[in-house]
């Protein structure tokens, strides 16, 4: 009896030290996953306002990644995004705006202009491009009705311009022989009017023109040859024969296409071949004369759309009576629209289209430029319509777009130029030497290649750079053959117009 209460107690020393552990493991994974939780949320904290900068003692707004200025940290560590110090921006320096901003010295020597984004009243329409072509439905066709031979082709090639009426070959007909006599014969004989009327008729019925009909009766002589004419002023845009071939019944000698009209196709671009109705009316300019203008109507919308460009084809016809087009002429066309349309407007050039996306730089009201992204729809003239992404009266720059770099990377516009102000404020503009000022710094060398070096550099005090990973341009394929990767080296670069370019590399230790 003295066993169990024995057995309870221990088995109850055992469950309650069960439950102290598993409260300990619990308490402790709690604690870790505050701790991570509290750290990972560290970088979106809201900034301090009470932060000084201890080294130059002025106030620190926050921190960021200059790569990615819309991202805010509120204490200073390494960017999540790159390999660099996050750098500060201070309260002096403007009430917490993104941008940069430019002395305005600089601004005119690198000739920045600005343009003023504004709303205008435009018509619906839009420019397109189109080519003239041959009038199908004017083109005439030159057949022999009869069995013979080309005695003579006055048309020699095709393409060959003739006039309406002039001679295109001169038909042997052998079979109009023996009917020409047979009516000779009756009428010298005194026949009556009925026979020869039969034998006229029967003159006939073999295509006998009735021209070598009446000259029959005048002259008396039998005639075995027919000249073919072009019913039509034009080219000979088809010959099917030559001298001496045997033509058929029914045969196509020769196409005449006509100049007096033409057709001209309009390429519709595919995002407007909705729009696009028949009835519009189209103003077009001959490419290469620009006082030549010529006005239609779209007449009829050809089905498909064309696989290699993406447009759609209107065509109308086009007067030519002074015949001074030909086909395959261009013409800039604008294709008019039913009414007038409000547009925000900027000017074309300053549009930077990097590939995936459309960007404006846009001048705040404190002077500062940043990058915009928009939508962007037609182009009007030489301005371009924003769907979104700016506002009316908004300030743009219209020229000085060297501020993005050769990959048109718009992650590096503004460390761009930041680099270029602080250099400028750096060397002074009055002296020649200062376009040659070079600047060092220490680094370890990530990669080497044939054109430029990638260093870990320490900060370049010079220029306002923190510590960063970055390429520098080589000044030849061949420079500086003993630097490999991995090395520690002290190096020395200047400002150029294709970047930053090294002019000495010198190793400070060896293979890390």
């Amino acid at each position: 009896m003295t066993k169990k209460p024995l057995v309870r107690a221990v088995l109850t020393v055992f469950a309650g030290a069960a439950l102290l552990g598993a409260g300990y493991v619990a308490g402790i994974r709690h604690t870790t996953t505050n701790n991570h939780t509290n750290t990972a949320m560290a970088p979106t904290a809201a900034p301090s306002n009470d932060e000084v900068d201890t080294k130059t003692g002025r106030k620190v707004l926050y921190w960021h990644d200059p790569m990615v200025p819309n991202q805010h940290f509120d204490k200073p560590g390494k960017s999540p995004f790159m390999d660099m110090q996050l750098e500060p921006v201070y309260a002096d320096e403007g009430s917490g705006t993104s941008g940069i901003k430019i002395d305005p010295n600089l601004q005119q020597n690198l000739g920045i202009r600005y343009a003023t984004v504004r709303r205008q009243e435009t018509s619906g329409g839009f420019d397109a491009v189109g080519t003239t072509q041959f009038d199908e439905s004017r083109s005439d066709v030159v057949q022999s009705r009869v069995t013979g031979y080309i005695d003579r082709l006055y048309a020699s090639a095709p393409m060959q311009r003739i006039a309406k009426g002039a001679p295109v070959a001169s038909l042997f007909v052998p079979d109009w022989l023996a009917p020409q006599e047979e009516y000779l014969a009756l009428k010298r004989g005194g026949m009556d009017d009925g026979l020869l009327e039969a034998s006229r008729a029967r003159m006939r019925a073999m295509s006998i023109p009735d021209g070598i009909i009446v000259s029959l009766d005048r002259t008396g002589k039998a005639q075995t040859h027919v000249v073919l004419t072009s019913p039509e002023a034009g080219v000979v845009s088809e010959l099917n024969v030559r001298d001496g071939a045997m033509v058929a019944p029914g045969q196509t000698l020769a196409k005449i296409a006509g100049l007096s009209t033409l057709w001209l196709i309009v390429e519709i671009p595919e995002a407007q071949a909705l729009s696009v109705q028949p009835g519009m009316s189209v103003e077009a300019t001959f490419a290469g004369d620009p006082t030549r203008h010529f006005s239609g109507r779209i007449r009829e919308i050809l089905p498909g759309i064309s696989s290699t460009s993406r447009t759609l084809q209107a065509r109308l016809e086009i007067d030519n009576a002074s015949l001074g087009l030909t086909p395959g002429m261009l013409l800039r066309v604008r294709v008019g629209g039913q009414k007038g349309v409000s547009r925000l407007l900027v000017p074309s050039e300053a549009v930077i289209t990097t590939g995936k996306r459309s960007v404006v730089i846009v001048k705040n009201g404190d002077g500062r430029l940043q990058p915009a992204t928009v939508t962007v729809g037609n182009d009007i003239g030489n301005d371009t319509e924003v769907l979104s992404g700016l506002n009316d009266g908004d300030t743009v720059v219209a020229s000085g777009q060297f501020l993005i770099d050769s990959e048109a990377s718009l992650k590096s516009v503004l460390p761009r130029l930041a680099g270029s102000t602080a250099a400028s404020a750096a060397m002074p503009t009055s002296t020649p030497a200062a376009a040659a000022q070079t600047y060092e710094t220490t680094g370890k060398v990530e990669k080497v290649t044939a054109s430029d070096i990638t260093f870990s550099h320490q900060p370049v005090q010079a220029l306002g750079w923190g510590a960063m990973t970055m390429a520098f341009g080589k000044p030849a394929p061949n420079a500086f053959p003993n630097v490999k990767a991995g090395q520690t080296v002290h190096f020395v670069f200047k400002q150029s117009d294709d970047g930053y370019q090294l002019t000495k590399v010198e190793p400070v230790g060896g293979v890390q």
